[in-house]
């Protein structure tokens, strides 16, 4: 923590990749690489739900916003961390800090929250069939999609304006390669108490709370799946919420290891790891786990290479 009596913080050092060394170089083209292909997978994922008919559907209403929010939430930190390899000694300013620790707070949360409408969609659907289409109708689905941006706006605006009202001033290293919450809050030269409180808050509300509610979606799904007598029929509906299970896995699993276990924060090298994985490796996931294990989605795609580049 700063000392209260140093000069006021014009620009943070970032120093997630300091001890990287030679490794730099490798990690670079790594990150890019993977950054390329999660642009281009879930650009296609937009594509295709916009531009095919049959995939006019709640679930794939859901899946483009959540396509659409794993861009901008990678972008908040892929470019940047590209630029900073690059550098002998990352920098940024205060402003950009807090740009960036908003945006990624804002489709953080937004991430959560419709994972969340995603596994209700799922629930819905083989839980209660019958009343899908009421429970599920275009205005539900736009209600459900703003609030997630809403409460991804919310939570970023709060954790942002709170934390940078704090004064910094002597430290300004980070020891981290993007402006998290903590590792930021932790330099300010004022308590910090209450912003240790309100991260944890936010993160029972919009990482644990979501979470539970997608269990509670899936142990009812489960119940019905244990109802269906033939084997043909219960991979027929397992077959409709595996992929969103898969990411639902990837996300909360990295999310709550990095923002829930008892040391977080305290242990740096591990969250950057943690850090790297869900912001660059698990948004490269989604396009793979859709195009790749779901039918309507494969066909899609080759509806719409026959129509645009086999057509005569």
């Amino acid at each position: 923590m700063g000392s209260g009596n140093g000069t006021a913080v014009t620009e943070f050092v970032l120093l997630g990749f300091s001890g990287f060394g030679p490794l730099r170089g490798p990690l670079f083209w790594g990150v890019l690489c993977i950054y390329l292909v999660t642009l281009l997978g879930n650009s296609l994922i937009i594509l295709l739900t916009l531009a095919d008919p049959a995939l006019h559907l709640p679930m794939y209403f859901f899946l483009r916003h959540f396509s659409t929010v794993e861009i901008l939430y990678t972008t908040t930190v892929v470019p940047r961390m590209l630029a900073d390899l690059l550098a002998s000694c990352p920098t940024i300013s205060p402003a950009s800090c807090f740009t960036q620790l908003y945006f990624f707070a804002l489709f953080g949360i937004a991430e959560c929250c419709l994972l969340t409408a995603m596994a209700y969609d799922r629930y819905a659907a083989i839980c209660r069939p019958l009343h899908y289409t009421t429970l599920m109708n275009q205005e539900a689905c736009v209600s459900m999609a703003g609030a997630s941006y809403l409460m991804g706006i919310i939570t970023g605006t709060t954790h942002s304006l709170f934390i940078f009202t704090l004064p910094f001033r002597g430290a300004n290293t980070i020891h981290h390669f993007l402006c998290d919450i903590l590792p930021v809050l932790r330099l300010a030269s004022a308590s910090t108490f209450w912003g240790e409180v309100g991260n944890l808050a936010v993160t029972i509300a919009f990482i644990l709370t979501p979470f539970l509610l997608i269990a509670a979606s899936y142990a009812c799904i489960l119940a019905t799946l244990l109802g269906v007598t033939t084997s043909q029929g219960r991979r027929k509906v397992f077959s409709t919420c595996s992929s969103h299970l898969f990411v639902v896995i990837l996300f909360f699993g990295t999310g709550t290891v990095a923002y829930m276990r008892p040391w977080a924060g305290s242990s740096q090298d591990m969250d950057q790891i943690l850090a790297l994985f869900y912001t660059v490796v698990t948004p490269v996931f989604n396009p793979f786990v859709y195009t790749l294990r779901n039918r309507e989605v494969t066909g899609a795609m080759r509806r719409l290479v026959k129509k645009y580049l086999w057509s005569p």
